[in-house]
């Protein structure tokens, strides 16, 4: 099978995997990371592990529907029938046992590039989905992560340090969860501190890179979590460094939320082609 691409056939199909909960807004989730993954012309596979309704005659109140365990190792063995994955992420889980399920599927077929992005709330919400699933993924799959990238709360819950709110405690934090195992860290610091940029934070167990812009307003930045790890996992499929997949992954985010647009009162999306079209 080829790819034409710029007037260039390519012998080999780079192919990305995401294992996730499904954004019915279109934002987040499965339909963020299948986004992402084409605009990294890389060819997208989807394991559905949740749907997620939001209830707009409640506040946009979030309703999470984990799918049987069993029905996500069916969904892998589809997917992984065709061969091996360049790169995979996942992101809401659901429950346990589609946790390990994941974990064995990885360690069985050896997976590489491997970016855990550990899911523990729906955004708008403040209350881990699971305990006992945030239990599950620190023990499991943190030590198969190539890369991780817990936003603030999460990176909180799993180093055990609780609310940060400055660059110093995330990068105790971003320790903590090394020694878990994860080979890197990312902290999505995002707009959640103080000040005018928007900071997120790499630690590969030796050096910290501070990454910033200029924090955007209006900010339409929901699924942004989700797109930035799916970025870093379209670099890795790519052939990038993990450091040069975070830099560009900082870049394509950026834009994305440059390009968001108001879905409606409560949620606004960021649009993932906006880095192709801020080149074009």
């Amino acid at each position: 099978m080829k790819l034409f691409k710029g007037g260039i056939f390519l012998n080999k199909v780079l192919k990305t995997l995401t294992v996730a909960g499904s954004d019915s807004s279109g934002g987040a989730g499965l339909q963020a990371d299948l986004k992402t993954f084409e605009e990294y012309n890389t060819f997208g596979f989807s394991a559905l592990t949740t749907i997620v309704t939001m209830d707009p005659d409640n506040g946009w109140h979030h309703h999470v529907h984990p799918v049987a365990a069993s029905l996500v190792a069916e969904q892998l063995k589809t997917i992984l029938a065709g061969g091996p994955m360049d790169a995979m992420k996942t992101g809401m889980l659901g429950s346990v046992e589609i946790i390990q399920v994941v974990e064995k599927m990885i360690q069985e077929n050896q997976q590489q590039n491997v970016v855990i992005d550990p899911v523990m709330v729906c955004k708008g919400e403040d209350e881990v989905l699971n305990p006992e699933s945030a239990d599950a993924l620190r023990d499991l799959l943190i030590p198969l992560a190539t890369v991780t990238t817990p936003n603030l709360f999460e990176a909180g819950v799993l180093s055990g340090l609780g609310k940060l709110s400055t660059i110093e405690e995330m990068k105790v934090a971003a320790k903590k969860i090394h020694a878990l195992g994860a080979q890197n860290v990312v902290i999505k610091g995002g707009k959640a501190l103080d000040g005018s940029k928007a900071i997120d934070l790499l630690f590969d167990g030796n050096d910290y890179l501070i990454l910033e812009t200029d924090k955007i307003n209006p900010a339409y930045h929901h699924g942004a979590g989700c797109t930035f790890a799916a970025a870093i996992t379209g670099g890795l499929a790519n052939g990038l460094s993990v450091k040069e997949a975070v830099l560009k992954a900082k870049d394509f985010v950026t834009e994305a939320i440059k390009a968001g647009y108001q879905f409606n009162e409560y949620v606004g999306p960021v649009f993932h082609a906006g880095y192709r079209l801020s080149k074009a």
